[in-house]
């Protein structure tokens, strides 16, 4: 009875965990939605009025309230305590409005959020899928399905991997982590093991002390060298498991007892902490210009680019990033000084201000980064500048949407941003020079867009007057073989859908009409069969099955519908032969 009532109690907690955070998925996506559309608020008499952000904040607030979410669990808002659905005396907000709204335009979880559920918190698909209906939503199956798929693929590939055990050289041996401090040393390795996979092997060896900073926090691995008096190895990634720090190589030192030179790729240390750093200075501007719910939720730190995930509802705007930009940069130029302590108790830490990052581990005593203790403290077991003139200059890249609440910055520091400003200002260049070096670009540009547009049109217009032209004179010239009204010819038109309105055309104008049209159109053979519904219906004539013969010549293939098929082939010469062709097939028929 025991063993049932935990499995129960198990099955309990799973359940009321996936419900919590389906309904919170849920209300996410609202208030998401609800951030992206003209929102109706009404004054006494029915008006419809801009509404203000404090307003639009209490609507979120009425939402979490009518389905019992708790929203403030999310979103660093203020509320103020009104009755739900007025904000005072002179404003109201109509629900239905934009709960239709959200049935309509952004009902669906995709795929890959309910496969977490499942995958991660053993959350069924068909109680997401229960929940959500009731809500007025539908699942991406066929994207859970995928998502499914690849996660089966992966268990594939990681059953092919086999790992040895532990080759323990000196048991009573820990690893002591100097990569704070130095980027070379001396070591011992203490253990290591062979990994293979289906592709390669790797072995992976444990130290008494190493420079190499294990990946975690969003910060990659270092890379560098093991050296002996006999062997140099090369180190390709350093990952951290169960607290130890594993240097991945493709082969073992000659003498696995030899005393080792450790160093670590310096140039590659150096870049990543300058984005590391960045990344810090980046995380307080958003949160001084967007606002205190801006947190992590995910970050990439290498030698080439920070990338930084961040809870915001809005797409960032160009103005905000340019304001972003100058803020990092103007810490950069101030050149503030690291204030690193370690072993502080976390308490401590949380009590002045420090910020935990998303991904990170902290035990009793943490590691706190300080660049400005009134603008940047945060938790951090990664390396950084000395002081932050050394990061150079920042530029971000991109900003998106990675998921509802969650935009996503991509940004450069030191040589690589200078790069990225010196292509872009080339670009420029080049524009400018083709423009024949204007005053106002953007006026010239815009009157090189605007007169493209008007050529188009009359192009288009032109193109339009030629396939009328070419319907009358083909009407003309109708042939009455068998008794059916015969049109065979090659055309030279722009496009597939001018062949396709000539074919119409004419089918309109000309009735009992067998029609073949043979044209190349960018470089690429053609071809187009047309019937009328009486040679269809009497005459048992099938334009699909016409156009795959005639197709031979042009040495392709197509399909279609009984009175309209199209073809397409790779001998343009075999058009010429298409006219004949088809003319003896309606000779032939009886």
């Amino acid at each position: 009875m025991r063993v049932i009532e935990e499995e129960e109690n198990a099955f309990l907690r799973t359940l009321e965990n996936g419900l919590k955070r389906v309904h919170s998925l849920i209300h996410r996506l609202f208030v998401n939605h609800l951030n992206n559309i003209d929102l109706p608020f009404l004054d006494t008499e029915g008006n419809k009025i801009k509404a203000s952000d404090k307003d639009i904040n209490n609507l979120k607030r009425d939402i979490a309230d009518q389905y019992s979410w708790d929203l403030s669990k999310d979103l660093n808002i203020d509320f103020i305590n009104t009755p739900p659905s007025k904000f005072n005396d002179e404003q109201e907000i109509d629900y239905q409005f934009a709960l239709k709204s959200f049935k309509e335009n952004a009902n669906v979880i995709d795929g890959k959020t309910a496969f977490e559920l499942y995958d991660t918190f053993g959350f069924p698909l068909d109680l997401t899928a229960l929940i959500a209906r009731d809500k007025g939503l539908t699942i991406d199956e066929a994207g859970f399905n995928a998502e499914m798929e690849q996660q089966k693929n992966r268990s594939r590939n990681a059953s092919a991997s086999e790992q040895g055990d532990w080759m323990v050289l000196d048991a009573d041996a820990e690893t002591e982590f100097t990569g704070y401090d130095h980027v070379t040393g001396e070591a011992r390795l203490i253990k290591y093991r062979k990994v293979t996979t289906k592709n390669k092997t790797e072995y992976h060896l444990v130290l008494d002390r190493t420079p190499f900073y294990a990946e975690s926090g969003g910060q990659v691995g270092d890379t560098g060298f093991l050296e002996s008096g006999l062997s140099k190895v090369k180190v390709h990634d350093t990952r951290k498991e169960n607290d130890l720090i594993i240097h991945v190589t493709h082969e073992l030192p000659e003498d696995v007892n030899a005393p080792l030179y450790v160093k670590i790729d310096a140039s590659r240390r150096k870049m990543t902490q300058k984005n590391h750093s960045a990344t810090h200075l980046l995380h307080a501007a958003l949160r001084n210009h967007l606002g205190d719910h801006v947190h992590q939720k995910g970050s990439l730190v290498n030698d080439k680019l920070l990338r930084f995930d961040f809870s915001h509802f809005t797409k960032v705007t160009d103005e905000q990033i340019h304001e972003i930009e100058r803020m990092v940069n103007s810490k950069i130029r101030a050149n503030i000084q690291l204030n690193e302590q370690r072993n502080v108790p976390i308490a401590e830490a949380k009590e002045h201000g420090a910020m935990a990052l998303f991904g990170e581990k902290y035990g009793e005593y943490v590691r706190v980064i300080t660049f400005d203790k009134d603008y940047s403290v945060e938790l951090c077991g990664g390396t950084h500048v000395a002081s932050t003139g050394e990061i150079g200059f920042f530029k971000i890249v991109s900003e998106s949407s990675v998921a509802a609440g969650v935009r996503r910055i991509e940004a450069v520091t030191a040589n690589a941003a200078e790069e990225f400003v010196h292509e872009q200002t080339k670009q420029l260049e080049e524009v400018k020079q083709l423009l024949g070096n204007p005053q106002t670009l953007a006026k010239s540009l815009e009157k090189v867009l605007e007169e493209n547009s008007a050529l188009k049109k009359q192009l288009e217009q032109f193109e339009m007057k030629q396939v009328t032209d070419l319907k009358n004179t083909l009407a003309n010239e109708v042939q009455q073989l068998n008794g059916i009204n015969f049109i065979a010819r090659q055309v030279s038109l722009s496009s597939a859908d001018y062949v396709k309105k000539l074919a119409f055309d004419l089918r309109q104008s000309v009735d009992n009409l067998f029609l073949v049209l043979a044209a190349e159109i960018d470089g690429k053979p053609q071809l187009t069969v047309m019937l009328s519904d009486n040679l269809v219906s009497e005459k048992g004539l099938n334009a699909t099955q016409i156009v795959k013969e005639l197709a031979k010549e042009i040495q392709g293939g197509g399909g279609g519908q009984p009175f309209y098929a199209t073809a397409g082939g790779k001998n343009a010469a075999g058009l010429a032969n298409v006219p004949a062709k088809a003319e003896a097939f309606v000779k032939g028929i009886a």
